[in-house]
């Protein structure tokens, strides 16, 4: 299986727009089943994922992260799932797909499907998993891994996410030193060449 990492885009950068379809809307019932980033203004902070439903990478991750989702969402942070893999070529990670997979493993964030491939596109993400954490003024604080753990029968346990929302919420700012996150590749539609993935 081919890994691919990170891009690790530059630190500060503010969070790129979205405006994406919720596979499971009523995890917080907004009237509607699009998310965007404003929905999320009240949080302190914002942290997206990358993810889909077939990679071993997001699957080994997928406990722990709603784990982590569930602790965090307590203390004022936001977190939103993304899958931008080509649907068509990738039928486990189709729209029913998300949908099936939100609703059997109940996250606790709304799981949106990025299908035109253009927000992860801007976010410069490349694998699955791939984590981005926003300050409260939306500027990127974090990114890279969620632990040093990979599917080899070793537990993930997000220490790197964890300590970094800690330092966040603590003092305003991460100062650990920050990894690539590391799985699959997004799985870019034949007609989609994003120079960041060259």
């Amino acid at each position: 299986m081919a890994v691919t990492e990170s891009t690790m885009m530059e630190l500060g950068h503010p969070a790129p727009d979205f405006s994406l379809p919720a596979a499971n809307p009523e995890v917080d019932d907004r009237g509607d089943d699009h998310r965007s980033l404003t929905d999320y203004d009240d949080a302190d902070v914002l942290v997206v994922v990358f993810m889909c439903n077939h990679c071993p990478y997001v699957q080994h991750v997928e406990d722990a992260l709603l784990d982590v989702a569930r602790t965090y969402q307590q203390r004022g942070v936001q977190f939103v799932g993304i899958c931008s893999n080509d649907p068509e070529n990738y039928p486990d990670d189709s729209f029913d797909s998300m949908a099936e997979r939100a609703r059997e493993k109940d996250y606790p964030f709304p799981y949106l499907q990025d299908a035109s491939q253009e927000v992860a596109r801007t976010y410069e993400a490349a694998c699955t998993p791939d984590i981005y954490v926003f300050d409260e003024e939306r500027t990127l604080a974090y990114r890279g891994r969620f632990d040093e753990t990979r599917p080899d029968g070793t537990e993930a346990h997000g220490g790197d996410l964890r300590q970094a929302l800690d330092e966040l919420l603590e003092t305003g700012e991460v100062t650990m030193e920050q990894h690539p996150s590391m799985g699959c590749n997004i799985k870019w539609k034949p007609d989609v060449d994003p120079a960041h993935a060259a």
